[in-house]
């Protein structure tokens, strides 16, 4: 048996870029999200993608982002940088249980 390698910044990067690449919609979030979860485990980086759908990127043990201002590391796709409008957060909410 071979162990699989714990990748969290690979996927990261392939989140990042397909959300980027979804634009605004997010049900074309919601689409590539449900596309992609057959070919990446979600189970193994589920703190890394939990991470990436509230903040935007991958966080350091207390908080702070990890991608050093790289707009490549992160999107504007996610909780954080959501309208502050109780609509906006319900429906990034159904884009994360979907």
């Amino acid at each position: 048996d071979e162990k699989e390698k714990f990748e969290p910044t690979v996927f990261r990067d392939t989140i990042v870029q397909g959300l980027n690449e979804a634009g605004n919609d997010l049900e074309a979030i919601a689409k590539f999200l449900d596309a992609t979860g057959s070919r990446l485990d979600y189970r193994r980086y589920a703190d890394t993608l939990f991470d990436i759908l509230v903040a935007g990127s991958m966080l350091a043990p207390g908080g702070t982002r990890i991608d050093d201002n790289d707009k490549t590391k992160m999107t504007n796709h996610c909780v954080f940088f959501a309208d502050e409008d109780h609509d906006a957060i319900r429906n990034y909410a159904q884009v994360s249980t979907r």
